[in-house]
């Protein structure tokens, strides 16, 4: 993974502008990081002393370099179904269910919100 964000950084660099607080390695763990754990972006660059949006562009083009280099990819589904290998699949059944409450009956809440007021001794 290195070797492909370096050579990415490299022609990244080639156009020019600010270079990046943090070193390759470092961004590289900052979106594993992320991808792993499932942080918010504002604790993980908390972490690694950069801003909120910093961190999400460094997420971002970490993930994007990844993805266009083509060599962290997985196979296809066509090359799944080429091999021998058989898959054990579990199923869980996740349906909602309608929750039984007691219906809210609004004249009889009015009813007692009115009696408890006039129970009540008056102040003046």
């Amino acid at each position: 993974m290195i070797k492909v964000l370096k050579s990415a950084q490299r022609q990244k660099t080639l156009q020019g502008g600010r270079p990046s607080k943090l070193c390759i390695e470092d961004r590289l763990l900052m979106t594993l990081e992320y991808l792993r754990e499932y942080r918010t972006y504002f604790h993980i660059g908390k972490q690694y002393g950069v801003s909120e949006s910093n961190t999400y562009k460094i997420i971002r083009w970490i993930e994007d370099t990844l993805i266009k280099s083509r060599v962290f990819s997985l196979p296809g589904r066509k090359a799944l179904l080429k091999t021998d290998v058989t898959f054990e699949v579990a199923l869980v059944d996740a349906t909602e269910t309608p929750i039984q409450r007691p219906q809210k009956n609004r004249s009889a809440f009015i009813r007692e919100k009115r009696s408890d007021t006039r129970s009540r001794p008056s102040l003046s």
